[in-house]
């Protein structure tokens, strides 16, 4: 037997060393040579292999792996040897074992860097690998095991990330100019990437055995000591000595560390379990360090060392530029080389208008960028400024020599036209300094500024306009009844004039503060169960004594079927009657106006049409918007402060609904739809058959459901409806709370919405899937964020389906059917 087994494990390496070496007595597959001659082959592929590979085989899928592969295991090798596959990478099986069944099916996988987070250390770390998983059968046919190369990408990976996250920083720091500024946004930077709790730079007086706490960046409500100042030795003599070494001081624990141990109060003081620090050495003395701050113990990674080390050298390089750039711009006309670090443009011209001089940026922002200038006259270079301002305000400081400023619009010969602000100033030689700078965004700031305030004017007069109209009446009716010698006719139609004037005021500061409520979002609805065949009629009736005035033909179409809403009956009636009155006041007397109630499967629709003066593409696209109104008509003949449509914009949205308006142009009339969401979804719609719908309806078991959503009406809404439906329903209005009533109630879906205050959908939804409770349940998200990206990013956070608001109920419905009670 042992012949047999020497034959088989022949060769150098550890691996072949430890198999013949081993007792096989109690191995479940038995001794090497009653081995099936497929594993035997396989396992000579794989030992023969210099490729990191294993293979499991059998029931127990027992787990075989060559030398390569002992890297992977780290401290796991060589105990892992023919162990069960799972019981050696039990902390892999939740992502791996949906694979490993597709391959013992008679299937292979292949992928490319893939995230395991794996212990083959003191402690969890993140690996990549690209792997195949193969399957293998036995003499019959039938697939027994699987066959594993693969390829550790880890170090390309964090690659990849490192430099990722070094373009990022120099983005974030390229506008910097502080050093201050600079040093907090990389600490920000390195602590977001590591998880950290603080980071910090420090200055040391090494002479004094100080160091002073310049700047630092803090998570989760962790103290700042930005400013403080600490003895060195209170950190411990030899933790300072490696500091001061020039070596990085890496503790995972500051309770255990030797180091440390005597000094763990110090730490603990300001919150610090685990810390990374580099010290920064200049001129052979250690005048800098930065400090990496973990609130937990923590095992510190030759990674984490590294990209600390390379972010302090580059941050305290990035900071002295810039403390060099402060100083530079104090003496620009002094020195040329701060000019190359300038954010605007700079050039100098000679007495014949020949450039001396022109930095990058002036390149750039002259539209030459790369361009070798110097020598060449300003006119021939730049062709398009000749007769404009901008030549006029050269030439006049040329002959003046005393300094002038412009903004040109500058005409570029290949692009758009913008905006430059131009300062010149004598320069030497009888030439001209020239600074100048982009200043397309502040004047585009400027006009919208402007169009807002004009807009502002034009509403406040024409709210001295409405307000005008009804006091006009009331005073003429004032001074009749100061006049007397009036008799009881006369008196009670001078006081109906005014009581209609006075509803009319009253009417139009209602709508002044129901915009304001809503506008700064204190308005309050008292939610019902309503019938919205009765809020159409309410709605009707208040608008009737103006149809009538009118002398409109007002056609209603009620619906077919009774349609169940949940909302604030006064709102909703004046969102209807506000429509209304809008068809009636914009359509010439004797008019056509037409009202339609549509119940649908999972809302109501109201439709209503006119046949009035209509609107362009343009007023369409703005008929909502506040003050917008006010450019319907220039006589205001219909009156109002154009509020109404923007009310009912904000009511029907607060309502969970939408509402739109369409016009095929000036004089072809108008139709607002407004759709709001049926308190219980309508399972016979008008146009379907009850019996059809009933067969292709599937049914719903009780589910328990768990709504997160921090808008409280919205998630009431919600649950109202999924009650209506049979389920039972739990609602909470943030991510912390959410997580302790999932654990407690075990919900079968979760409808969660994405922007959360708390914690992210997202990241809820990871944190769902991720504790045993609620890692089967059905996740729903429920949100305003719509694009492919937000729908993607969802799906990879865990979600099973993404609907966006208003949700539609009937989809809603759909997904919930499909779902079994856990």
């Amino acid at each position: 037997m042992s012949s047999i087994k020497n034959r088989l494990f022949v060769g150098d390496g550890q691996v072949r060393a430890l198999l013949r070496d081993r007792d096989w007595s109690d191995f479940p597959l038995g001794e090497p040579d009653t081995w099936p001659a497929p594993l035997k082959t396989a396992l000579q592929l794989m030992l023969d292999s210099t490729q990191p590979t294993c293979l499991s085989w059998g029931d127990q899928l027992s787990f075989f792996y060559n030398d390569a592969y002992i890297a992977v295991l780290g401290q796991k090798h060589p105990q892992a040897l023919a162990k069960p596959f799972w019981q050696v990478w039990a902390e892999v099986e939740s992502t791996l074992a949906l694979e490993v069944n597709e391959t013992l099916a008679g299937g292979s996988v292949f992928n490319q860097n893939v995230l395991f987070r794996i212990f083959r250390k003191e402690q969890p770390e993140d690996t990549w690998f690209t792997y195949s998983l193969l399957p293998l059968r036995d003499e019959y046919g039938q697939v027994v095991g699987v066959f594993n190369p693969c390829m550790e990408t880890t170090s390309q990976i964090r690659g990849e990330q490192r430099a990722d996250f070094f373009l990022r920083l120099a983005d974030r720091l390229k506008g910097l100019t502080v050093p201050d500024e600079i040093t907090l946004a990389a600490s920000e930077a390195l602590g977001s990437y590591l998880r950290a709790a603080r980071v910090l730079y420090a200055e040391v007086n090494d002479a004094a055995g100080t160091f002073t706490i310049r700047q630092d960046w803090t998570r989760d409500g962790l103290a700042s000591v930005a400013g403080e100042v600490r003895t060195l030795d209170s950190f411990g003599a030899q933790a300072i000595s490696t500091l001061r070494a020039g070596q990085a001081l890496l503790i995972n624990d500051v309770t255990q560390d030797l180091r440390t141990a005597d000094h763990a109060d110090a730490y603990k003081k300001i919150g610090i379990s685990a810390s990374l620090t580099i010290p920064l050495m200049r001129s052979g003395q250690f005048t800098l360090m930065l400090s990496v701050h973990q609130t937990e113990p923590y095992a510190w990674t030759d990674t984490d060392v590294q990209l600390a080390y390379d972010l302090a050298e580059r941050t305290w390089a990035a900071a002295e530029s810039a403390r060099a750039y402060q100083e530079l711009l104090i003496e620009r006309d002094r020195s040329q080389a701060v000019f190359d670090t300038m954010t605007e443009g700079f050039g100098m011209l000679d007495a014949n208008w020949n450039v001396l001089y022109m930095n990058a940026e002036g390149l750039r922002i002259g539209n030459r960028p790369g361009q070798k200038l110097v020598g060449g006259n300003h006119w021939e270079l730049w062709p398009e400024v000749v007769g404009s301002d901008l030549e006029r305000m050269y030439r006049r400081v040329m002959q003046t020599r005393a300094p002038e400023s412009v903004e040109f619009l500058h005409a570029y010969l290949d692009r758009d036209p913008g905006w430059l602000e131009v300062r010149a100033y004598p320069g030497v030689d009888g030439g001209l300094s020239i600074f100048f700078r982009d200043v397309n965004n502040r004047k585009e700031a400027e006009e919208k500024l402007r169009d807002a305030d004009r807009r502002k004017d034009e509403f406040l007069a024409m709210l001295a306009h409405e307000l005008r109209n009804p006091l006009a009446p009331i005073g003429a009716a004032a001074q009749l009844l100061q006049l007397g010698k009036l008799d009881n006719e006369r008196v009670k139609k001078t006081s109906e004039v005014i009581g209609r004037q006075v509803n009319h005021m009253t009417g139009l500061i209602d709508d002044l503060l129901d915009v304001s409520r809503v506008t700064s979002g204190r308005i309050e609805l008292d939610k019902v169960e309503l019938d919205i065949d009765h809020v159409i009629n309410d709605a009707v009736e208040q608008v009737n004594p103006l149809i009538r005035a009118r002398r409109h033909e007002l056609v209603v179409r009620h619906p077919s079927q009774a349609g169940t809403i949940c909302g604030d009956r006064k709102r909703l009636v004046q969102v209807m009657a506000n429509v209304l009155n809008n068809a009636a006041k914009y359509t010439a007397d004797g008019g056509h106006i037409a009202l339609t109630t549509l119940v649908r499967e999972a809302d109501v629709l109201i439709e209503v049409t006119d046949d009035g003066i209509g609107m362009t593409p343009e007023m369409s696209s703005h008929a909502f918007d506040l003050f917008a109104q006010a450019e319907r008509t220039s006589d205001r003949s219909s009156g109002g402060l154009g509020l109404g449509l923007s009310l009912v914009k904000s009511l029907v949205e607060l309502h969970g609904g939408i509402v739109t308006c369409k016009s095929d142009g000036l004089g072809k009339g108008s139709t607002f739809s407004i759709v709001l969401p049926l308190l219980r979804p309508n399972a016979n719609p008008a146009s379907v058959n009850s019996v059809v719908v009933a067969s292709e309806t599937p049914a719903t078991a009780r589910l328990r459901i768990l709504v997160v959503d921090d808008n409280v009406d919205a998630a009431e809404m919600l649950k109202l409806v999924l009650e209506a439906s049979g389920h039972d329903v739990m609602v909470e209005h943030g991510a912390h709370l959410a997580l302790e009533t999932s654990k407690r109630e075990q919900p079968d879906v979760c409808l969660l919405d994405i922007g959360l205050p708390d914690i992210d959908g997202n990241e809820l939804a990871r944190q769902l899937r991720a504790q045993p409770e609620t890692r089967e349940a059905v996740l729903v998200a429920v949100t305003g964020y719509g694009q492919d990206r937000d729908r993607n990013d969802a799906l990879a956070a865990g979600f099973n389906h993404h609907l966006v608001k208003p949700v539609d109920i009937a989809k809603l419905a759909s997904i919930l059917s499909a779902v079994k009670p856990i």
